[in-house]
């Protein structure tokens, strides 16, 4: 239990997350993978911004506040980008990033 302790512990986590999300940016070429990816992304960063709070912010409301702020923005983000891969799935019956290559209206 000494290690939940620790700031890092949680910078590791989210180191791993991280490296994840973007091995999976880098490697996939299925939009809802990507998509996935993204949202490890900006978890990694949350998680980030409460270790510092919970280990090094004088005030303990900032790093919630920014936490809830990328939790809105990712919501965002996948609401938009859902909504891109729909229309995109019915323009070309497929979500392969490569066939994507023409986005034009």
């Amino acid at each position: 239990m000494a290690a939940f302790n620790q700031l890092n512990t949680y910078l590791y986590l989210a180191v791993i997350l991280f490296c994840l999300g973007l091995y999976g940016v880098l490697s996939r070429r299925n939009l809802i993978a990507v998509l996935i990816s993204v949202e490890l992304m900006l978890n990694a960063a949350s998680i980030n911004f409460m270790a510092f709070n919970r280990f090094l912010a004088p005030h303990p409301a900032v790093g919630q506040i920014v936490a809830l702020f990328i939790m809105a923005v990712a919501a965002a983000e996948a609401a938009i980008a859902l909504s891109i891969i729909v229309a995109l799935y019915r323009k070309l019956k497929s979500i392969n990033i490569e066939q994507a290559n023409e986005l034009r209206g």
